[in-house]
Parts: C-alpha cells; sequence; structure tokens
C-alpha cells in the first residue's frame, strides 16, 4: 500500500533535508568536547546536547550548491542514541557526497574512534515496496559504549540538483542547543527566500558585489520535550530557504509563487497524459450505459482499483515525473504519480476535468504555507472539480471508497495542477460518521464464572481500512492487536472470522471463550465488567497549562450493544447506573437494563469524537472527560446466586 511506502519515502527525503551535521572543520574550543562543561540548565529534560552545530550553504546558480556541515553532539542517554547514525542519499548524477568524517569522543574529550567516507555503508535507496530507484544511499552508525559519549560529524555535499535550498532544523525534540549557526551566501539577484517556523530568530545581513551573506545564530537553547499528542511541525523551530529561481535533473523552474510551480509540474506532465485513440473508444464504450459525470468518475475509480496495483517508482527527474498513461495502461502498476496521472488521462477520456494534486501526506501532517511557496510533498492525489461537489480520489488504495480520502491526506492543503498552472485547496475534513466501529456482543455465563461470547463487529472509514488490514496479517498478530485495541480480556478460545466487505462496511466476527470471566468472586456473588470490549480506554495526564493542541487521529463514532445471558439460579443483585458524559468535543453515553422474565441484562454505550485536533485551551476539559470515561466503564456487574 502507498502509506507503507511512503513511511520508508519520508525518512529519506527527510534525511535529504533535514541531515544533523554540518561541513568543514573549524578552530573549535576544546572543553566543547567535553560533557562536564554543558550547563545543568541544558541537561534537563534532554536525551542529547548540540555543543556545536555549523551549517554553510554557498548557492552557485539555481540548483546548485555547495552544502558543509560540522556538527558535535553529546549523547547523554540511549535515547539519543540516533545522533550516532547518518543517512545521506545521493545520486551519481546530481548529487555527491564530497567528504565524511565521524569522530567519538569519550566524557572528557578523548578520542576513541574515527570513521571515514570510505566505512559507510553505500547501497540502492530502494525498499520492499520500491521496485526501482537511481538513487542511493551512504549511511553509518555507531554503537555508543558509555554515556555521555561525543560525536562530531564533518563532512560535505554537492548539489547539483534542487528545488528548495534546504532547511535549518535549529533543535530535535528533547535536544538542547549549545551553539548553533547556519550560514547561507547566494546570489543578490536569485529571489532568495526564507521562512521561520517556531522561532523569531532573525539573520545578519553583508552584501559584497552581486553576492548576499546571511548569517543566524542561537545560543544556550532549553531542550523541548514534546507534550503528548502534539505534533513535531507546530513546535519545533526551523528556518526553511528557496529561491525563486531553480533547477532539478536538468529542468529549470520558477518557484515564486505557487502557481509557477505548478506550470513547472504541468510541463513535465504534458507528455505522460495520453492513451491511444482505440483505448479512448474502448474507455468510453465502457462508461456509455452510465448517465452523470460522477457515475462515470466512480466507475473508472474503481475500475483503476480492480485492475491497477501500487508499486513504487523513482527513475529520472528525482521520481517527480509520472510514467506515461499508456504505461499504466499497458503493466497494470504504477505509484502514486503513475496512477493518479493514469485516473486524470481516463476521466478526460469521458469529458470529465479533472486535476493532478500534490499533497503533503500522513495523519494530521504539516500543509503547505500559503504565503510561503516551498516543497514539502511527497504525494499524489487526484482532485475532480464536480460543480459543488468537489470530490477527491486516493488512486493507490485499492479498498477507499470513491470520494473518500481519509487521514492519510485530509484536511489540509494541497497544490492541484490546473491549465492555469498551481492552485491551493483544502482537501475535505471527515466527520465522525465516517469512521464507525459499531459492534454486538451475546455473552452466555455459566454458573462457575465461565462464558462464551459472539462478537461482531461492523466497521466504515479508517476502522474498516484497518480491519481490512488486519485480516491479511498472521492469526498471532491478529489476536495481539485486537486484544490490546478492544481492551479484552484473554479468551480460552479465539476465532477470528473475517466477513464481508460491502458499500464501505467491513464485517468482522469473532468467537470467545472464557474459563473465567469474572473479575471478583465472594460467596454468592460475581463481579463483572458489563462490557467485555472497551470502547475508549485512553487517558491523558494532568498537566497544569497545556502549550500546545492536542492531536487524535481521525474524529469517530463507536458503539457497542452487551446481551448478557445469566446463569441459571442466578439474579442481579448491582446494575450499573446510566451515566451522560460530555465535552467540547464529544460525549459518552451508555444505559443498562434487566430483564427478569428472560434473566438477561442489556448494555448500550457510544462514544463520539467529534474533532481530532483538541485546542490546547480544550485540554483540561478533556483530560478530566476521559477519566471520567475510563470510570464509567470500569463500573461492576454484581450477580448473586438466588436464594
Amino acid at each position: 500500500m502507498c502509506r507503507k511506502y511512503l513511511t520508508s519515502l519520508l525518512l529519506i527525503m527527510a534525511a535529504c533535508c533535514i541531515i544533523p551535521a554540518k561541513t568543514y572543520s573549524q578552530d573549535v574550543p576544546k572543553e566543547l568536547y567535553k560533557s562536564d562543561g554543558i550547563p545543568d540548565s541544558l541537561k534537563e529534560d534532554a536525551n542529547s546536547v548540540v555543543r556545536y552545530d555549523r551549517e554553510d550553504v554557498e548557492v552557485r546558480g539555481p540548483g546548485k550548491a555547495i552544502l558543509k556541515y560540522h556538527t558535535i553532539v553529546t549523547i547523554l542517554n540511549e535515547k539519543g542514541d540516533n545522533e550516532a547514525e547518518i543517512t545521506l542519499p545521493y545520486n551519481k548524477k546530481f548529487t555527491t557526497v564530497s567528504s565524511f568524517e565521524m569522530i567519538i569522543y569519550d566524557a572528557g574529550g578523548v578520542q576513541l574512534k574515527k570513521y571515514h567516507k570510505s566505512d559507510m555503508y553505500d547501497h540502492a535507496a530502494q525498499d520492499n515496496e520500491l521496485l526501482v530507484s537511481d538513487d542511493r544511499i551512504m549511511s553509518i552508525g555507531h554503537t555508543v559504549a558509555n554515556y555521555p559519549e561525543t560525536v562530531e560529524m564533518i563532512y560535505e555535499l554537492d548539489e547539483n540538483s534542487l528545488i528548495n535550498i534546504d532547511d535549518w532544523d535549529i533543535q530535535g525534540e528533547d535536544q538542547s542547543v549549545q551553539n548553533g549557526s547556519y550560514h547561507l551566501s547566494v546570489s543578490s539577484d536569485a529571489g532568495f527566500r526564507y521562512f521561520n517556523k517556531n522561532t523569531t530568530v532573525k539573520p545578519q545581513k553583508t552584501t559584497a558585489g552581486n553576492v548576499d551573506s546571511y548569517s543566524w545564530q542561537v545560543s544556550n537553547l532549553k531542550a523541548i520535550k514534546m507534550e503528548d499528542g502534539a505534533k513535531p511541525w507546530r513546535v519545533l523551530p526551523k528556518v526553511e530557504f528557496a529561491m525563486n529561481k531553480f533547477e532539478f535533473y536538468g529542468y529549470p523552474g520558477d518557484f515564486s509563487s505557487w502557481q509557477s510551480f505548478g506550470k513547472w509540474q504541468q510541463m513535465l506532465n504534458a507528455d505522460v497524459s495520453n492513451l491511444s485513440p482505440q483505448r479512448i473508444a474502448e474507455i468510453q464504450q465502457m462508461t456509455a450505459g452510465l448517465k452523470t459525470d460522477k457515475e462515470k468518475a466512480k466507475f473508472l475509480y474503481e475500475y483503476v482499483q480492480q485492475n491497477m496495483r501500487y508499486v513504487a517508482i523513482k527513475l529520472g527527474i528525482g521520481g517527480l515525473k509520472p510514467f506515461p498513461a499508456a504505461f499504466v495502461d499497458q503493466k497494470k502498476y504504477g505509484d502514486c504519480k503513475a496512477l493518479s496521472n493514469y485516473m486524470v488521462s481516463l476521466l478526460k477520456a469521458v469529458n470529465i476535468p479533472a486535476y493532478y494534486a500534490i499533497v503533503n501526506a500522513g495523519e494530521n501532517e504539516e500543509p503547505l504555507e500559503p504565503s510561503f511557496p516551498y516543497d514539502i510533498s511527497d504525494h499524489i492525489i487526484v482532485c475532480i472539480p464536480f460543480k459543488n461537489d468537489t470530490t477527491w480520489l486516493e488512486c493507490t488504495s485499492t479498498t477507499q471508497p470513491f470520494g473518500k480520502l481519509g487521514p492519510f491526506t485530509e484536511n489540509r492543503n494541497a497544490l492541484v495542477i490546473t491549465e492555469d498552472g498551481g492552485k491551493l485547496m483544502n482537501t475535505p475534513k471527515s466527520i465522525a460518521e465516517d469512521n464507525q466501529f459499531n459492534s454486538e456482543v451475546h455473552i452466555a455465563l455459566d454458573a462457575d464464572g465461565g462464558a462464551k461470547a459472539q462478537v461482531k463487529i461492523l466497521s466504515t472509514g479508517e476502522y474498516r481500512y484497518d480491519y481490512i488490514e488486519l485480516c491479511e496479517a498472521k492469526e498471532d498478530k491478529q489476536k495481539s492487536y485486537l486484544l490490546e485495541d478492544l481492551g479484552m480480556k484473554q479468551p480460552s478460545v479465539f476465532d477470528i472470522k473475517s466477513g464481508a466487505d460491502k458499500d464501505g462496511v467491513k464485517e468482522l466476527d469473532l468467537n470467545l471463550e472464557y474459563d473465567r470471566l469474572y473479575d471478583i468472586a465472594a460467596g454468592d456473588k460475581q463481579f463483572y465488567h458489563p462490557n467485555i470490549l472497551a470502547l475508549w480506554d485512553n487517558t491523558v495526564p494532568i498537566l497544569e497549562k497545556r502549550k500546545t493542541d492536542y492531536y487524535f487521529d481521525f474524529p469517530r463514532i463507536k458503539t457497542c450493544v452487551t446481551t448478557i445471558d445469566l446463569p441459571t439460579g442466578f439474579e442481579v443483585e448491582t446494575l450499573p447506573a446510566n451515566q451522560q458524559l460530555k465535552f467540547t468535543y464529544g460525549n459518552y453515553e451508555v444505559k443498562y437494563s434487566y430483564d427478569a422474565a428472560k434473566n438477561q441484562v442489556t448494555s448500550t454505550a457510544k462514544f463520539n469524537l467529534t474533532n481530532q485536533v483538541i485546542p490546547a485551551a480544550k485540554y483540561t476539559e478533556m483530560q478530566q472527560y476521559m477519566d471520567a470515561v475510563a470510570k464509567a466503564q470500569n463500573k461492576k456487574l454484581v450477580i448473586r446466586k438466588k436464594a
């Protein structure tokens, strides 16, 4: 699936754009290699401390730059071990790792080991889902033996293909910075731009002839401890850099606006969007019996889902130019670019306007900045501008319903490549009703506390996606996932049956047996949780003052109707009280009833989360609500033997 591949791709891209070290050797004070020179204030909440960080970028023209890195980082504990690892993507034609050194020091600043470029592992930039790529990776990692330990990296990259210059990630999560700087020189007429995120740092600027030089500096930045549920892009400081003119894989372009960048992408796509006249006639015949354009679009989308498969391909112009629509039509596979371009071509064949759309993918991922044209996108989807009903398509998924995106690309802006160039448009935001988990449970208790239970789960949206994926996993993984996700006790018999997947609803059936289901038995009484499934068991810590918004993955509705048949000779002593709990972005309700004639207890529970982003100002309200839900679900049903 595309989202799995994109996880790997994002790691590669991150390594390309967010590299933790610097370039040529400087005269660095010796005390920066010794751990006892770290101020106590910089150790607080820190897993690592950046002792010295210098990045030097010399822009020599559109798409051409020399990047020099020199960094010294003291690792305080095992959570900072990633600072002793580095991955440098390169391309033999456009990107060169000119030099590399990594030196390891003990707490006293004594050199322990030195690594060179020749020690790095050089391999193709591929994974299990990346069919082919002409990019390569050089990587190396050092195993930290004792803490603290200091890692120095000095290296240089020669770039001959750039869209963005680079960015300066000032500070990582749980990392403090003792000394950091970024230096950049660029032609005065290059249209150089920079944009601050989560920082107010300003550069010093000097000009000599036709060259502008910028210098940023920071010092003694305390570690940033991320709050639970926060997003790094909303918190961590960075500065992004771009030029209006760029050159990528030999293709010159203009990034002075989103519109101009869209025209560049439009140029790349111009010769790959055509199908043969014969194939166009066949597509028109396939859809001839359908009345509306939307019916035709849905038919063609499902045709792609049923006949094409996703394969990651990264060749040529950095993987930004799609493979031709005719190639996909013949070979029956493609990546997100190729499949989306193919979908646009199919729609074009039946006279339905549709657009290739570039988006930054991932749950609650960072949107594009309207005021600062800058490329952070990594995925392609399709936009169909139906009148009063703009429709978006995820073309890499074989299971996503027509017109539904999901958390991977929803609720953010995308760059839509129109006839007039790029245009930022917002993707839709899902509502709770889109992501439903509805369950029915029937439990038959025996006198000794054992039980048999049948569970039917009907899921939509992200729950449906999860259960489709789960049904393809090995049985052990299925069981461990369900036990944790549903908050169930471990049964003695656990049978899972994958049911139908129809009209956007996936069914899953569980048959469970318990040798003992009750929590406690005392005399002639047995104490039970009246729901064997926990609709919601998340709680969040108490915070005096929340600073950042809290992110859930998606809004949702979860329901469960549970029927419990009591054993012969038993009756209810205590039935939990009905409860109704509310907060600004959700509610929880549970009702209990006892039918003495049937000797049967029924509970009906519903949990609703209406928005996945909870403002910081509402955190305390949410925390108290979540605690109340947990307590409500922990109430006991007490049954006893009849006198």
